[in-house]
């Protein structure tokens, strides 16, 4: 029960991070859950479950010359280590605030485990922060497999619709190369949605440089890559299927691509038809 609480607590976003009301003060014992606190930069450790790897340098020295100007408006959440403290939120706060030369940080301790910081690393940055598109996929990937969450709840803490989290983790079907394009802002969401229309790796890979090289927009990307996928086969494709159909007795299709290759889908609706097919081709379950 304790541990559904804290989720619901981590739907509401930054108020499950920063509270609103008057904040608790560290004691001789220790720090409290939500004690605010002015802490030394230089005490900070970075966050392990980070999931932005790029920082744009021109926001990070603007927002550094705002804290010069007025101080830093919001504090850092980070939980104690030690004699030290990591960070669990707001990454972006403070590199510009070591930009802008602070030697002391305002900061809400919290008092949580591995699992919650990096729960809360991962929504405060979906929630906040311009993740490159394979940034935000992974982060939701790590929702799903390291917390158990449905496509359904991530939506619902992150405040997305179940179909952008759908359409984000699609994007980790791409090969690596593709995905690091991605990542550098070279190829788009868009471009990269039309590749996943393609089967073939190497065909996903040969329409990417094609895109780059002629600067295509997603709409042209998209009608690139569509005779890729699709081919309808032809009277001798449809006679091969017939007699497979007929050799095999289940359904089968035939689904030829233009490099050549292709799949051949043979269905079964039952284990004891599963078998006889086995044993037509020669096979047996172990």
């Amino acid at each position: 029960m304790e541990r559904s609480g804290k989720r619901r607590a981590l739907g509401r976003g930054l108020d499950a991070l920063i509270p609103t009301g008057s904040p608790e003060v560290a004691t001789s014992s220790g720090v409290t859950d939500t004690a605010l606190l002015r802490i030394p930069v230089d005490r900070v450790r970075p966050n392990p479950f980070q999931p932005r790897q790029q920082f744009d340098d021109t926001e990070l020295e603007e927002l550094a010359s705002s804290i010069r100007a007025n101080g830093l408006l919001q504090p850092i959440v980070v939980r104690a280590k030690g004699a030290e403290y990591e960070l669990v939120a707001g990454e972006r706060r403070l590199r510009a605030a070591q930009r802008a030369g602070l030697q002391e940080i305002p900061a809400i301790v919290r008092q949580v485990g591995d699992h919650e910081a990096l729960e809360l690393a991962l929504i405060e940055n979906l929630q906040r922060s311009d993740l490159n598109p394979i940034e935000e996929a992974r982060a939701y990937e790590r929702l799903r497999d390291e917390f158990g969450l449905t496509q359904e709840q991530i939506a619902a803490r992150v405040g997305k619709r179940r179909s952008t989290i759908a359409n984000a983790l699609r994007l980790l079907r791409l090969p690596q190369d593709l995905q690091d394009e991605l990542a550098a802002g070279r190829l788009t969401a868009g471009h990269a949605r039309a590749l996943l229309s393609v089967d073939s790796p190497e065909e996903q890979r040969r329409l990417a440089r094609e895109f780059l090289r002629t600067g295509a927009s997603v709409r042209d990307a998209e009608r690139r890559a569509q005779p890729a996928r699709k081919q309808l086969p032809d009277a001798n494709w449809r006679a091969v299927e017939d007699e497979l159909r007929r050799l095999l007795d289940t359904k089968v299709r035939l689904l030829p691509r233009r490099d050549g290759t292709g799949k051949l889908e043979i269905e079964y609706f039952s284990l004891d038809q599963l078998n006889a097919l086995l044993t037509r081709l020669g096979l047996r379950l172990a």
